[in-house]
């Protein structure tokens, strides 16, 4: 056996094709959203390499364009689910369920339909399961409903469980087998919580009581590499700036991590093992930036995305997260 350290020769590689090191893609998706900038309600996706700074690219185009639509994915696909449409569809909520091959540009095709229609779901996802947890009708009754897909194949969602709580605005993050579920809107439009609560993914339930964020807050964005989570920015009675980290397997509250550029909400995020990445949000911005998740510390700028913009996808719809193995 060679020695693997240091550069192989194009024998070598042949040889032991078996050893050969293989690199985890690590694509990452921003979609959706909403500018007062520039033509309302969005229907692009941008997406980033997260181990290279840079701006973001044109990926293609959701088939709708929703407004807060959940997002998880695996490696090979991603997933966007429900929104608001705009004034032309009188503000309509949408029960549609749409992906992408993450390998490769292109538009989104149907998937399926979530159980009701929602705004706002918050994705999280493992190799096999995408979950959908809590969000609002267009009744404006917030839900705690949790629904899940099988990512490979097409076809409705159906019923998980429920969250401990009736939310809208809230976020998700996820190891390999653990969703973790954090803040929202309870009740009155003013009223944000500080509550967190986690589901074993493979298995179906109700979801159990994890600890608490650092506030009371909503609209915020969250990423995870397999083993610590990051709740970033969000909205008490004004923006946050606040990273709230927690370690996955174990219960309990969040410890502080750093912050971000700026107070952000309703941005959204992606990871792989090692960065997590935030980007748009309000006040609207096209501001991409980035933490290395084993250190805690502030974030750092990353790049741009191709137009500003907040109310993009809530989930983290890349291909390495931390609910890939």
């Amino acid at each position: 056996m060679p020695n693997f350290q240091g550069v192989w020769d194009l024998r070598t590689q042949f040889q032991y094709a078996g050893e050969w090191p293989k690199f985890a893609p690590d694509r990452g998706l921003f979609a959706a959203g909403y500018s007062d900038a520039v033509a309302g309600y969005k229907n692009i996706i941008d997406f980033i390499n997260i181990g290279t700074l840079g701006n973001a690219s044109d990926f293609g185009d959701l088939t709708n364009a929703p407004y807060q639509p959940g997002g998880c994915a695996n490696t090979t696909r991603g997933i966007f689910a429900g929104g608001e449409l705009g004034a032309s569809f009188s503000y309509a909520r949408v029960n549609v369920i749409q992906y992408v091959t993450m390998g490769t540009e292109g538009n989104a095709s149907d998937f399926g339909d979530l159980i009701q229609v929602n705004r706002s779901p918050a994705g999280s996802a493992n190799d096999t399961r995408g979950l959908f947890s809590t969000g609002v009708t267009s009744s404006a009754v917030k839900l705690n409903v949790i629904q899940y897909i099988t990512i490979a194949n097409t076809g409705n969602a159906t019923d998980f469980g429920d969250a401990t709580e009736a939310v809208r605005f809230g976020s998700a993050l996820s190891s390999t087998t653990r969703s973790v579920r954090g803040g929202g809107q309870e009740g009155a439009d003013s009223n944000p919580s500080n509550v967190m609560d986690y589901v074993t993914i493979a298995s179906t339930g109700n979801a159990t009581d994890f600890g608490d964020l650092s506030a009371a807050k909503s609209e915020l964005a969250a990423c995870s590499s397999s083993t610590v989570g990051l709740f970033g920015g969000g909205y008490t009675n004004t923006g946050q700036n606040v990273i709230d980290a927690i370690t996955i397997a174990s219960t309990g509250n969040t410890s502080d991590f750093g912050d971000l550029l700026a107070t952000r909400r309703q941005n959204a995020s992606v990871s792989s093992k090692f960065r997590g990445v935030f980007a748009g949000g309000l006040s609207e911005t096209n501001v991409i930036e980035y933490v290395t998740i084993a250190s805690t510390g502030n974030s750092q700028d990353f790049g741009d995305l191709t137009q500003s913009r907040y109310g993009l996808n809530i989930g983290n719809v890349a291909q390495s997260h931390g609910g890939i193995a």
